[in-house]
């Protein structure tokens, strides 16, 4: 006889609301039974083959399993599943894994035979289960549907549906919440829970929460002496492992066990017996390296919804305990939910799949739409690939991996080497870590070969054999990495796409960096790559030739660089003097780093010449007149020594404003007085009183219609006087400066007429 479990009494109310709606949302906590009583009991209810997507191969299988025993039946029969590498399928009850799922809905859209999906754990928000809900839909209501959730908020499901919701309380017992923060290992820690939790008078199994295989190992080493104290049985539990043992983790032992799991057992499986929990609060999510695109799974913290799952695996049967490896404050702080992997995974391969099968993504009925800009990226991928028409597309959307891996096959194949292709992708669809560099070693790795004779099932046959391997594996590796393109420059190197990234000393000049890896600081490390040659880019859309001028400081000319780029990346790089076709742009480059010319004086005197006689018809001299005149100058010319032996003629009759406008005037004693023009100033000459003796009026520009101001100097050279008229000055001031001066400067010649005085010998030199 069948145990009682609390979903059983829900099941009537689920199969009356399936018979008046196309689907149904079933909400029931972990535990409750949903996933081995709802779908048998669809048999009666439904024709056709019923459908149940799990997230996970070890639920899959132990669900059959269970399944299959409670009718007393072998798996095969009427209950079957389908995982990787394992097909066993029964008559009328399927159990899959959501890419088995996903890919028949993209092979059949129709799912002809089937007459219910029922899509488990839903609450997970995997791609490939919102790729199947929103594929079924499309079905509905021929097909039934069935959306089962442990923790989710069914309302925003059920109302984009618009179907009802069917809930189950579970049995549930109170769980006493610990929670442990002390620093260590992860070992270490788990090693000091398992003591605390097994201590003399406690009884039933623990299960304890890890995110790997990897971590399982390292605290079973941790565990073994307290378990010999304490006879306690160690058991691993992880989707890798081989049926029998994954049986015995599930299964009733004669002594008390240890199950060290991944999240595996969080919602998916019932592991009974169990009465404690151990929560290191750490998982395996689900993310893509953001580097190559390829699926990758990073440790990250669990949701507070993921850990009151495990924890509620302690409440079973009778009141339990959960440890929690982190603080209050940690836990209070996560989020309530991961986001769904739409809105954080690369799209590429989701949007290669719907395309093959004729599907638009932006027409389907999604519970969240896929990012817009996560799917424009995504096409954009694809176009790079050469993954565009159907039958590329659909050739390259038969391989159960990523687009470029599924790219790297077909051009492996094409070139010859289709066996070796399949290895190289199956190894780095697979792998985490690796100490090889070049790509070309994974093939010593020997990768699963299961992995390998399941790519070469939908491989195209080998074309004709025209280069070496090597050549030709790196030449597929170029194909599907075509963004990766990378230069080297000595312990680092340049990344097309922008950038730099390090790498090991044995790198090539060129290479495709098919992995890399962010080390802190935004320093990034190239861990996996394959060297190419430049002649392999020429045919490359990417390729293009751009010139372009720029400023040679150290040579103070204008250059143009002539570079080859792939996408961002110079591969060669010419210089070279611009030619006269890009004469305008040398020059206004030239212009940018030359100094202006001091054309102060300049704009005045034209100003003077245009205002005191503008019948010599010269136009007051402008800012844009003078860039006028410097870039037809600078025309033909790269250099500053070029712009400075160059004659720029600023002002059209350079002879008429020199004559009119002179730079210098002189006296009668033959001295030369420099003239000094500023714009909104009168023109003005400096020098001593005494050079001025025996002058009536003072010189005077512009044929005589303007006279200069006098700035009259002592012999320190501090003005005594300034004025435009000097017989004004003579007649008026020149007394009162004359007593003044003679007694501090009694060697001084101070005649009393300083109008009809003899002027002195002096040194014929410009004065300034």
């Amino acid at each position: 006889m069948k145990e009682s479990l609390p979903i059983d009494a829900v099941v009537p109310e689920l199969l009356d609301r399936l018979q008046k709606h196309a689907a149904v949302v079933l909400e029931a906590p972990p535990g409750a039974g949903k996933t081995t009583r709802v779908p048998p009991a669809l048999l009666d209810e439904i024709e056709g083959e019923i459908v149940v997507l799990e997230p996970r191969r070890l639920a899959t299988r132990a669900a059959a399993r269970r399944v299959a025993s409670e009718i007393g039946e072998r798996v095969g029969e009427t209950v079957g599943y389908q995982v990787r590498f394992e097909d066993v399928r029964g008559r009328r009850l399927q159990y899959v894994t959501e890419g088995i799922l996903a890919r028949r809905l993209l092979g059949d859209p129709d799912l002809r035979g089937v007459g219910a999906v029922v899509l488990d754990e839903f609450h997970e928000r995997h791609l490939p289960g919102d790729l199947a809900l929103a594929l079924v839909q499309r079905l509905l209501p021929r097909v039934k549907l069935i959306v089962m959730s442990a923790t989710l908020d069914s309302g925003p499901l059920a109302k984009h549906l618009g179907v009802p919701v069917v809930r189950s309380e579970g049995r549930r017992f109170p769980v006493e919440i610990e929670y442990s923060e002390k620093p260590g290992r992860l070992a270490n820690q788990v090693a000091a829970a398992v003591r605390k939790l097994t201590v003399p008078g406690t009884a039933g199994d623990v299960l304890v929460f890890l995110p790997g295989a990897a971590e399982i190992r390292q605290c079973t080493e941790s565990c073994e002496e307290i378990a010999r104290h304490r006879d306690l049985l160690l058991v691993p539990l992880h989707g890798d492992l081989p049926g029998d043992e994954q049986d015995r983790a599930l299964s009733p032992a004669d002594r008390r066990k240890i199950i060290l799991s991944t999240n595996v057992a969080e919602t998916s499986v019932t592991v009974p017996g169990v009465t404690a929990v151990i929560d290191s609060g750490l998982a395996r999510i689900a993310t893509h390296s953001p580097w190559s695109g390829l699926p990758n799974l990073s440790v990250a913290k669990i949701s507070r919804a993921s850990a009151e799952q495990r924890a509620g695996r302690a409440g079973r049967t009778q009141p339990g305990r959960a440890l929690r490896l982190y603080s209050r404050h940690d836990f209070e702080a996560r989020p309530d939910h991961h986001p769904p992997e739409i809105e954080r995974l690369d799209l590429a391969g989701m949007l290669l799949d719907l395309r093959a099968a004729g599907l638009d993504p932006w027409k389907l009925p999604w519970l969240d739409p896929p990012p817009s800009g996560a799917l424009h990226s995504a096409g954009e991928l694809l176009r790079r690939l050469g993954i565009v028409g159907p039958e590329m597309e659909k050739l390259c959307a038969r391989f159960p991996v990523h687009p470029r891996l599924s790219r790297l096959i077909v051009e492996a194949a094409r070139r010859g080497y289709r066996e070796a292709g399949c290895t190289i992708a199956a190894s780095l669809n697979e792998r985490t870590t690796s100490s090889v560099f070049d790509a070309l070693e994974l093939l010593d790795q020997r990768a699963d070969v299961r992995a390998t004779r399941q790519l070469l099932r939908f491989a195209p046959p080998d074309g004709e054999r025209t280069e070496t391997r090597d050549q030709a594996l790196r030449l597929a590796l170029l194909t599907a990495f075509p963004d990766r393109v990378a230069k080297r420059r000595g312990d680092e190197v340049l990344l097309a796409s922008g950038g730099a990234a390090q790498v090991p000393s044995q790198a090539p000049p060129l290479l495709v960096a098919i992995d890399a890896e962010e080390r802190g600081r935004g320093r990034i490390v190239v861990r996996l790559a394959s060297a190419i040659e430049p002649e392999w880019l020429l045919d490359s859309p990417e390729l293009h030739e751009e010139t372009e001028l720029i400023w040679e400081q150290s040579r103070h000319r204008v250059e143009a660089i002539t570079r080859l780029r792939y996408e961002q990346l110079t591969l060669e790089e010419t210089r070279r003097l611009p030619g006269p076709e890009e004469a305008i742009e040398a020059a206004r480059i030239l212009l940018e780093h030359a100094e202006p010319p001091d054309t102060a004086e300049l704009k005045a005197r034209s100003a003077l010449v245009a205002k005191y006689c503008p019948e010599a018809g010269i136009e007051p001299l402008t800012d844009d007149a003078i860039a006028r005149a410097m870039r037809e100058a600078a025309k033909g010319l790269t250099s500053l020594k070029e712009l400075r032996e160059a004659h720029v003629p600023l002002v059209r009759d350079r002879a008429a404003l020199d004559r009119l406008a002179p730079e210098f005037v002189a006296l009668p004693s033959g001295r030369k007085l420099k003239v000094e023009y500023a714009e909104g100033q009168p023109p003005a000459v400096r020098s001593r009183l005494q050079d001025f003796l025996g002058l009536a009026k003072g010189p005077a520009i512009c044929n005589g219609r303007l006279p200069l101001t006098l700035h009259l100097l002592a012999p320190n050279g501090r003005a005594q006087q300034v004025t435009q008229d000097l017989a004004g000055f003579w007649e008026r001031h020149y007394p009162a400066v004359r007593r003044e001066l003679m007694r501090k400067y009694p060697r001084h010649p101070w005649p009393e007429n300083g109008a009809t005085a003899t002027t002195p010998s002096v040194n014929r030199r410009p004065h300034r």
